[in-house]
C-alpha cells in the first residue's frame, strides 16, 4: 500500500472518531474506506473494531475525567448489550446485510423526524429518571442494540443515543459518554468472533485507530464545552447522511449527476 494511503486511514479515522463520539455514524466512512483499500466486507467489519475500541478508551477516560458520566450507570444496561453483540457479531460472519442497512436507513429517518419534533426531550432529558438499575424493558432494548452493534458496529451509537435519552432519561451529553462507555464494554467480545473467524486486519485497524483516538479526543473534549444543542444538531446532520448513505440516496444521485 502506497504511503500516502496510510495517511488517508488516519485522516479517515480522525474523521470517524470525532462523529462517533459526538454523534454515531463513524464508521460509514471508516468501513467504505478499508472496503476501497481492498478488504473484504466481513474483514472490513471486524477491522474496524479495533479502531472503535481503542477510540472509546479515549473517549471514555476524557468523559470521565470531565466527571460527565458514572460507570455504575452505565455498567448493568451494558450487560444486555454485551450479550447481543456476541449474537450480533456471530450473524454477521456470512450475513448479506444490505437489507439490514435499508431498513436500518428507514429507521434512522424516523429517529431524524422525533428529534425534530420533541428537541428539548434530547436536550434536558429527564430530570431523575436515569437508575442505577435498568428496567426490563430497558434491558431488551439495549440486547437488541447491542445485537445490531455486534452485527455491523455502524450507526448504533444512534440507537444508543436513543434509548439513553428517551428510554433512560439522560441527557446528551450524558447519554453520549454513556454511549461510547457501553460500545467500550462490548466492543472486545464482538471482535473477539471476528478474530476467531479470521477476519481482521491487525495493520490497518490500528493504523486506523491512531485517527480514531485523535478524533474522540477532540470530539469528548469540544462536545463538552460546546453544549448539548450544537450536539443535537451534529446529531442530526450525521443521522441525515446516515440515513441517506444506508437506503442509497446518495448513490442515486451519484449516478443521477
Amino acid at each position: 500500500m502506497e504511503w500516502y494511503l496510510y495517511i488517508a486511514v488516519i485522516g479517515v479515522g480522525l474523521l470517524s472518531g470525532f462523529i462517533n463520539t459526538l454523534a454515531g455514524g463513524g464508521s460509514l466512512l471508516s468501513l467504505p474506506f478499508l472496503i476501497f483499500l481492498g478488504l473484504p466486507a466481513n474483514v472490513a467489519n471486524g477491522t474496524n473494531r479495533i479502531a472503535i475500541f481503542l477510540q472509546n478508551i479515549v473517549s471514555v477516560g476524557s468523559f470521565k475525567q470531565q466527571r460527565i458520566f458514572n460507570p455504575e450507570e452505565g455498567i448493568w444496561i451494558a450487560v444486555p448489550a454485551i450479550i447481543g453483540s456476541l449474537i450480533g457479531a456471530q450473524i454477521a460472519i456470512n450475513f448479506d446485510e444490505e437489507v439490514m442497512r435499508k431498513t436500518i436507513g428507514g429507521l434512522l429517518l424516523v429517529m431524524f423526524f422525533i428529534i425534530m419534533i420533541k428537541p428539548d426531550k434530547w436536550i434536558k432529558g429527564q430530570e431523575g429518571a436515569m437508575k442505577s438499575r435498568p428496567s426490563v424493558f430497558q434491558i431488551i432494548i439495549f440486547f437488541f442494540i447491542g445485537i445490531y452493534g455486534g452485527f455491523i458496529q455502524a450507526g448504533v451509537g444512534f440507537f444508543l443515543l436513543a434509548g439513553l435519552v428517551l428510554g433512560a432519561g439522560a441527557d446528551l451529553i450524558k447519554a453520549n459518554a454513556l454511549k461510547v462507555f457501553i460500545i467500550l464494554l462490548y466492543t472486545p467480545f464482538a471482535l473477539f468472533i471476528f478474530i476467531l473467524h479470521h477476519q481482521v486486519d491487525y495493520k490497518l485497524g490500528l493504523i486506523l485507530a491512531v485517527g480514531n483516538m485523535a478524533g474522540a479526543y477532540l470530539g469528548a473534549k469540544y462536545g463538552v464545552r460546546w453544549g448539548t444543542r450544537f450536539v443535537r444538531y451534529v446529531l442530526l446532520a450525521a443521522i441525515f447522511f446516515s440515513a441517506a448513505k444506508l437506503t442509497g440516496v446518495f448513490d442515486t444521485l451519484i449516478k443521477f449527476l
